[in-house]
């Protein structure tokens, strides 16, 4: 209790010192912003000393003035925040791809909590722990029931500490305990290089991290080395959330000259714009060049699919980027605390900024909106081609998404490809090399009946939308005069589980295939076998091929 009053002293005192001394810098200036900001602080502390000295019941501080400042960054954008010192692990990982622990992935299903993947080379994999493999208890306490998010940080920890775990097979039931020593794991933002059809070189990259700019051009250049006869390369960004600003024109200077713009950032603080240049020499200017993205590419990663654009070194194939165009500088508060604040906006090398969300005009309500397409504003690139600011990155070639059928996605959130994999591996010693592998029609059928009595409904999009249209009719009072229609269209509906699965073999096959990959060869091997079939991948490699169509994409609409 002592403790706890000291600290919550020291906490006020410390706002306090710091209300009077701003007060003597700025008082004289009523019209000045900085006076309004010392003058609601000091009603605040006045506000919180009163509060915590007669409120009937104790209000913890940490607690409280976190709710507070959670209020302020409601005001702000999503990615300005506030890291206390037990999330600075988060932060550190978010810079450098590292953290400490035990180099696998997890899923709860139900009551116990499955080991998903395992990276390789990590106490996981030195430990011989496989994919299925069931956490029963860590450290003498059980795991069921535990949530996964709760097991994930017990899983975490500084390297060189141990914990000792309880592994049940999951076909025999059998339990192994193993002492796993937890480690620095590397999580590589290359996650993947290699050869896609007909010579076309491809690189996967999950995030822009230290170094990873370093790891896209050696990939590269081994790609050149394997097969001086490449001709083409895929840079794959989809998914890839960004991360360092610097990484992302590292990345660009792989396949650009020397001191070209790449970026620039202007904020509030106009000491702080900067430009960003290639400084290097590239790797290659010619080789014919496809960047990936999707709905979920922002950050790092809009910027060098949109200085790729803007130069006119490449073309965007798959679907418009996130659109976030607004750059974090991490700034250090006391007792080791962060804030991550939005400080700048940056722009690709034709002027214009992506950022698709205006955080800047909220209404009434706090709400804020995607920025018009009617107030997008045109640039052009270096060729002159036309592009747009205020949404993302915009494809040159459009690709539509690939969705899962509902049957699909229940198979996959139920776990049963998984289980079915699991089983899968330990009746097959050995497979076909990743890309060689096919899961046949007699392996289907045994699929089928490893899913006989097993509960894998859903709702097609058909019967949600009819649902829908149910309950508004009854609001609407429609409902008894097309009640008898609606219920022939619900029979008309329901759908045999059966036939879906029959209906979507070929899908479903797809990710049986990928999932018993990663059995034996780990990410790698489903990454591999995944982009046979991909079809980004495969419009890419079409575009790469055929100069004319991909010369076209670069020219300037007449």
């Amino acid at each position: 209790m002592g403790n706890f009053l000291t600290r919550k002293k020291k906490l006020v005192c410390g706002i306090l010192v710091l209300l009077s001394t701003a007060t003597g810098i700025f008082a004289f200036d009523e019209n000045n912003k900085y006076f309004l900001i010392v003058k609601n602080l000091d009603i605040f502390a006045a506000f919180y000393r009163e509060l915590d000295t007669y409120y009937v019941d104790d209000l913890p501080p940490e607690k409280t003035i976190q709710k507070g400042i959670e209020a302020i960054l409601d005001e702000t954008d999503p990615y300005t925040d506030f890291i206390a010192e037990e999330n600075l692990d988060e932060l550190k990982y978010m810079a450098t791809g590292k953290y400490g622990g035990v180099g696998a992935s997890i899923n709860t299903n139900g009551e116990w909590t499955s080991i998903t993947d395992i990276y390789p080379g990590s106490p996981m994999d030195k430990a011989n722990v496989k994919p299925g493999d069931i956490i029963e208890s860590m450290d003498g306490k059980s795991m069921k029931n535990i949530a996964q998010d709760s097991i994930s940080k017990l899983l975490k920890g500084t390297p060189g500490t141990t914990i000792d775990i309880v592994f049940r097979h999951p076909l025999t039931n059998a339990t192994t305990t193993k002492k796993i020593a937890r480690q620095e794991i590397n999580v590589k933002p290359v996650s993947y290089s290699g050869f896609v059809k007909n010579d076309i070189g491809y690189i996967k990259m999950t995030q822009f991290t230290e170094n990873s700019g370093d790891m896209v051009r050696k990939a590269f250049e081994q790609l050149k080395r394997t097969n001086p006869g490449i001709k083409g390369i895929i840079l794959d960004l989809r998914s890839n959330p960004g991360g360092l600003l610097d990484e992302a024109v590292i990345v660009a200077n792989t396949f650009v000259d020397k001191n070209k713009l790449i970026v620039s950032t202007r904020g509030k603080v106009k000491n702080w714009d900067r430009t960003y240049e290639t400084s290097g020499a590239p790797a290659d200017l010619h080789i014919p060049l496809a960047v990936l993205t999707n709905h979920s590419s922002a950050s790092a990663a809009e910027i060098v699919a949109g200085s790729m654009q803007d130069l006119d070194r490449g073309i965007i194939v798959g679907q418009r980027s996130y659109g976030k165009g607004l750059v974090q500088t991490t700034r250090s508060l006391p007792y080791n605390t962060k804030l991550k604040v939005t400080t700048a906006k940056y722009y690709t090398p034709s002027g214009r900024c992506i950022q698709a969300i205006d955080y800047s005009h909220r209404g009434e309500d706090g709400s804020v909106d995607y920025v018009a397409d009617s107030m997008r504003k045109s640039f052009k690139t270096i060729s002159g081609r036309t592009v747009k600011d205020g949404g993302g990155i915009e494809p040159d070639a459009k690709v539509d998404p690939t969705y899962l059928s509902p049957v699909a996605v229940s198979l996959l959130r139920k776990q049963f490809i998984f289980d079915y994999a699991t089983q899968y591996y330990y009746s097959h010693p050995k497979i076909a090399a990743a890309t060689a592998f096919s899961f046949s029609d007699a392996d289907f059928e045994d699929f089928e009946r490893f899913l006989e009595n097993k509960d894998y409904s859903y709702k097609t999009r058909s019967e949600d939308a009819l649902e829908s249209f149910k309950t508004t009719a009854r609001k609407e009072k429609y409902y008894d005069a097309v009640s008898k229609d609606l219920e022939e269209l619900e029979q008309k509906l329901k759908h045999d589980k059966k036939q879906d699965l029959l209906k979507n073999k070929e899908e479903i096959k797809r990710l049986l295939e990928e999932e018993i990959v990663n059995r034996y060869y780990m990410m790698e091997g489903r990454i591999a076998k995944g982009l046979q079939s991909d079809n980004e991948v495969n419009k890419a490699i079409a575009l790469l091929l055929d100069q004319p169509a991909y010369k076209k994409l670069l020219t300037p609409a007449k």
